[in-house]
C-alpha cells in the first residue's frame, strides 16, 4: 500500500484519522496507530509482518537486557550485548538483502556454481532495522531512555506514516511524543497541508517527469543525441527528487495530524554549494544517522587527518550498499566519499571564494 494509491486515500487514511479522532484516550489511541500500522505492512507483505514484529521483540529484549547491564554496572557485558545486538539487526538486513549478491560475487570470483535462493525483500526493511537499531544504541548510550513497554516501542518502529520510506527517526527525537502529545486543529491543519502538498509533487512532477526519464532511458544510446540526452537527465533529476520529498512531506503530515512532530527530511538541497552542502540537505535523516551511529564513532575527525578521511570512505561505502545490492551502489558509494575527500583537502576553500553561481553549478 502507497500513500498515493486509492485504497490508502479514500479507504485505509480516512477510517484510521476518523477512528483516532473519536478515541480521546491517548494509549487506546496509540494500540490503534499499532494495528493499522500492521495493517499497512501486512497489506502488502503478510508474512513479513511477523519478521517486523520479531525484530521489534528482539530489540526491546536487547534494550531491556543493556539497560539490567548497566544498573549493575557490568560494563564489558554492556558493550558485547550492543555488539550482539549490532550483529543481528545488520545480519538480518543481509540474508534478506544482500544474499544474492555476496553468491553472485563469490560465484564469480571463485568460479563456482553456487545455488542463489530467491528471497523476497521485505518492504521497507533498511528503515525499519536502523531504526531499531537507534533504539538500541541510544539505550546504551543512555539507559534512561529504555522503554518498558513493548507495544511503545512497536508504535515507534512500525509507525506507518515512515515505516516505508522514511524518514529514519531515531528514537530519542521521538521517545517523549509516544505518550505525551496534543493534537489540535491547528497541528491537523497544517498536517493535512503538508500531506497535500507532498501527494502533489508525487502525483503532478515526479511522476509527470519520471514518464519522460523513463522513455529517454528506454532509448538504444544511439537513438539520441544532446538535447534527449539531457531532456532525460534533468527529468530524472525532478524526479527522484520530488518522489522522495514528496513521499518525507506526506510522512511529515500525517504524522502531524496524529500529534508527532518529526525532522525534516529535506532542505532545499538543488540549492547547495557543495556536496558537503548537499548531503545536508538531502535525506538529512539518513545523512544524520549515518554521522552520529557510523562517523563519530569510528572515530569521527578527532583520530587525525588520514583516519578522518578513512572513516569518510567507509562511511560512504556503506551509504551505497545501504541503497541498494549491487556494485553500481558500491562505485555511487565511493564516488562520493572521493568527492567529499576532495572537498575536504582543498576544494572547499576555493568554494567558499567563488561566487555561489559557480558552487551551485559545480554541485549540480
Amino acid at each position: 500500500m502507497v500513500f498515493s494509491s486509492a485504497i490508502f486515500l479514500f479507504v485505509f487514511l480516512p477510517i484510521v484519522c476518523g477512528l483516532y479522532f473519536v478515541i480521546k484516550n491517548l494509549q487506546i489511541r496509540n494500540g490503534l496507530l499499532i494495528v493499522a500500522s500492521l495493517i499497512f505492512y501486512g497489506f502488502g507483505e503478510p508474512i513479513y509482518v511477523f519478521l517486523m514484529i520479531g525484530s521489534i521483540i528482539m530489540n526491546y529484549l536487547l534494550g531491556l537486557f543493556i539497560s539490567f547491564l548497566e544498573h549493575r554496572q557490568y560494563i564489558n557485558g554492556k558493550r558485547i550485548t550492543l555488539v550482539l545486538a549490532v550483529i543481528l539487526n545488520i545480519g538480518m538486513l543481509c540474508v534478506f538483502k544482500y544474499t544474492g549478491f555476496i553468491l553472485e560475487n563469490i560465484n564469480y570470483i571463485g568460479g563456482v556454481n553456487l545455488k542463489i535462493p530467491h528471497i523476497v525483500l521485505p518492504i521497507g526493511i533498511s528503515f525499519f532495522t536502523f531504526q531499531a537499531l537507534s533504539y538500541v544504541i541510544d539505550v546504551y548510550r543512555d539507559d534512561t531512555l529504555v522503554q518498558k513497554n513493548l507495544f511503545n516501542l512497536m508504535l515507534y518502529i512500525s509507525f506507518f506514516p515512515q515505516l516505508i520510506a522514511g524518514p529514519i527517526i531515531r528514537y530519542n527525537e521521538i521517545a517523549k511524543q509516544i505518550n505525551n502529545r496534543t493534537t489540535n486543529v491547528d497541528k491537523v491543519t497544517e498536517g493535512i497541508g503538508r500531506f497535500i502538498r507532498g501527494l502533489s509533487k508525487k502525483l503532478i512532477i515526479a511522476n509527470g517527469t519520471g514518464i519522460i526519464a523513463d522513455k529517454v532511458f528506454a532509448l538504444d544510446i544511439g537513438q539520441y543525441g544532446f538535447i534527449v540526452g539531457w531532456l532525460g537527465a534533468i527529468a530524472y533529476t525532478l524526479q527522484i527528487y520530488y518522489d522522495f520529498s514528496g513521499y518525507s512531506d506526506m510522512a511529515i503530515g500525517m504524522a502531524k495530524i496524529f500529534g508527532f512532530e518529526f525532522n525534516e527530511n529535506f532542505r532545499h538541497p538543488y540549492e547547495a554549494t557543495g556536496i558537503k552542502d548537499f548531503w545536508r540537505r538531502w535525506h538529512i535523516s539518513l545523512s544524520s544517522w549515518f554521522k552520529d551511529y557510523v562517523y563519530i564513532p569510528l572515530g569521527g575527525n578527532r583520530k587525525g587527518y588520514k583516519r578522518q578521511c578513512l572513516n569518510l570512505f567507509v562511511v560512504w561505502l556503506l551509504c551505497g550498499l545501504w541503497h541498494g545490492a549491487s556494485w553500481n551502489f558500491v562505485l555511487w558509494g565511493a564516488f562520493y566519499g572521493i568527492v567529499l575527500w576532495i572537498e575536504k583537502t582543498f576544494l572547499s576553500k576555493i568554494l567558499a571564494k567563488i561566487p555561489k553561481v559557480f558552487a551551485h553549478l559545480y554541485t549540480m
